[in-house]
């Protein structure tokens, strides 16, 4: 058994609440721009005593609907500017959020807010009201449902509490205290029910508090700015619109990721937090371009560079004088464009959700663009282990958060301890007792702890795979690996009980037309293209790579590529974007079994 922990940098707060931060801010740095919302494709700057006078309008809205201290109260919408407004309402009324994703089909929707027995709900769209009202006849405690895009609902909420008072809302707001529940995050349930996770203020504070004292260059007031595309109803989402706040720096969100090359270039923030498929899609992206422009051989040396720059950094010595000159050349032709496409005034990002992967870690830090990767869940209120800006250690999910400790249990088991973790499971005393035994949170995940307390995730228990031959296969690290290919939209290693590891693989279907463009196979349907030789090959070559990285053993020895893709709507993903396996392995059964025959 080994552990780690590192004093706290931020005191958390002995009572108060998330309101606190917003009313700090509208007197400590009124004139601060803590927002930058788009009106009619411009950004404009929300100042801090400006956020406040929206917050408390909205506010008054749902006290006079009847919305009491301690109730649910839901929200459902795309990651835009009422999303972080209508949260601070809710906890300004004294109230619970309770996150929807979006895209939430009806079922899980009745599921949360029945479960949560939410007595609002603020929608955005029409599509997302007529879900809840097709399952509105069976969450009797739903009592109002305001919706932001059409409908006027937002305009009926501020107008409807125009007779309360700013004394009546601010009393209201101080009715939480620390170790009250802020919100109730709805895991994503790769299987059954997703449970509720009560995250209280006090979470929020340690979390939030640390992240921002230790990354502290990354978060000064007035000079940074960060641009929000995560979806909100996600943990990592809101760590992403509390911790802002909490520094303070400008804020900005991006509704449909399709566009978010322009609103970088636009918005140009100092600090991105994505997930890794976003950075992969940068490298991809501009790899794909670098080819159709007859400059793909340059992009791969730039690329090369850039990496073994980055690899240099990490030796005594560090890079060496030609090694310096080769980059000098290509930071002109090559990194100086990336950035730009970045926004051109960052140097750091923070990607979590998933494995980076080690070859694209030192890529960016490479092009000078740091990116630093962090591990957390839904229960650790987001990141409960970040890399520090000032002593990266690439293919490690950095340190424990400040004031928190992780320990490695005698069967690897991930086990977590601090005033960031949640309250417990709503509802649902059994699954609590079993998640927090003994004062740990059992996080399921299977990771070692280095002699400086940096924290690597190696797999999940429950996915660990025990071929015929009683091998023990993690699927993550090779699946990661492989899925790092710009053809490759997602991978699942298979192979448990049999008498080797198999995958099943689906193709990233942007990068797919633009391989059978150059490939002189334009017209080719993607049921001929899953069984060319020339695709397979470079399959086979992605695979080989995933293989790089573990034991022959555990090394992925046939792959099927499926003709369809694994998607939330199709039931194999879950909305963060994890693949269900179970719901996979029964749906695509046939193509496991045919990589086992013969």
């Amino acid at each position: 058994m080994r552990e780690f922990s590192l004093p706290a940098l931020y005191e958390v707060p002995a009572d108060g609440n998330l309101t606190d931060i917003v009313h700090r801010n509208a007197t400590q740095h009124p004139d601060v721009a803590v927002i930058g919302r788009k009106v009619n494709g411009t950004w404009q700057d929300v100042t801090a005593r400006d956020f406040l006078a929206e917050v408390r309008t909205a506010a008054k809205g749902l006290i006079a609907a009847g919305v009491q201290p301690g109730d649910r109260v839901g929200l459902m919408s795309r990651t835009r500017y009422e999303w972080t407004l209508i949260d601070f309402a809710i906890w300004s009324a004294g109230a619970v959020t309770v996150p929807v994703y979006e895209t939430s089909s009806p079922e899980q929707i009745q599921w949360i807010l029945g479960d949560s027995g939410a007595v609002g709900c603020v929608v955005e769209l029409d599509a997302h009201a007529e879900a809840v009202a097709s399952v509105h006849d069976r969450l009797p405690a739903l009592k109002n449902v305001w919706q932001i895009e059409g409908g006027g609902g937002l305009d009926e909420l501020r107008a409807s509490g125009a007779s309360v008072s700013d004394e009546t809302v601010d009393e209201r707001a101080a009715v939480a205290k620390a170790d009250d529940p802020a919100t109730i995050v709805y895991t994503s349930g790769t299987t059954g029910r997703p449970k509720g996770c009560v995250l209280t203020h006090r979470s929020f504070f340690a979390e939030c508090g640390n992240v921002v004292e230790r990354l502290r260059p990354l978060f000064r007031t007035g000079e940074c700015s960060v641009l929000l595309f995560l979806p909100l109803a996600h943990v990592f989402g809101r760590l992403v619109q509390v911790a802002p706040m909490m520094a303070p720096i400008k804020l900005g969100h991006v509704p449909d990721i399709k566009n978010l090359t322009d609103e970088l270039a636009s918005f140009r923030p100092t600090l991105i937090l994505g997930v890794p498929r976003v950075f992969e899609k940068v490298y991809n992206s501009a790899r794909a371009k670098a080819q159709a422009d007859g400059k793909g051989k340059i992009f791969d040396k730039a690329a090369d560079t850039a990496i073994a720059y980055s690899r240099a950094l990490d030796t005594p010595s560090g890079p060496s004088f030609g090694l310096k000159l080769k980059y000098k050349t290509f930071d002109k032709l090559v990194y100086s464009k990336l950035r730009a496409v970045l926004g051109g005034r960052g140097e750091y990002a923070i990607s979590g959700g998933a494995p980076l992967g080690e070859r694209l870690g030192h890529f960016f830090r490479g092009i000078g663009f740091t990116v630093l990767e962090g591990y957390g869940l839904t229960e650790s209120c987001a990141a409960t282990a970040f890399n520090p800006w000032d002593r990266q250690k690439i293919g490690t999910v950095g340190q424990p958060l400040p004031g928190s400790v992780i320990r490695i249990a005698d069967d690897g088991e991930v086990l977590l301890h601090g005033e960031h973790l949640f309250a417990g499971y709503w509802n649902n005393e059994g699954a609590t007792a079993e998640a927090l035994a003994d004062g740990w949170f059992h996080t399921g995940d299977i990771g070692t702890l280095d002699e400086d307390g940096y924290l690597a995730i190696t797999g999940r228990k429950k996915e660990i795979i025990v071929t015929a031959g009683g091998k023990n296969v993690a699927p993550a690290v090779i699946e990661d690996r492989i899925r790092a290919h710009a053809l490759v939209a997602e991978c699942m290693v298979v192979g448990d009980g049999r008498p080797f590891v198999g995958a099943l693989v689906t193709l990233d279907e942007e990068f797919l037309g633009r391989w059978a463009d150059e490939n002189g196979k334009t017209s080719a349907s993607v049921a001929v293209l899953r069984e060319d030789p020339e695709l397979l090959a470079t399959i086979q070559r992605a695979v080989d790579d995933g293989n790089a990285a573990v034991s022959k053993a555990e090394s992925v020895r046939k792959f099927r590529i499926l003709g369809s893709q694994f998607t939330e709507e199709s039931g194999h993903l879950t909305p963060s974007l994890k693949l269900k396996r179970n719901v996979v392995a029964k749906d695509f059964a046939d193509e496991i079994e045919a990589i086992y025959r013969g």
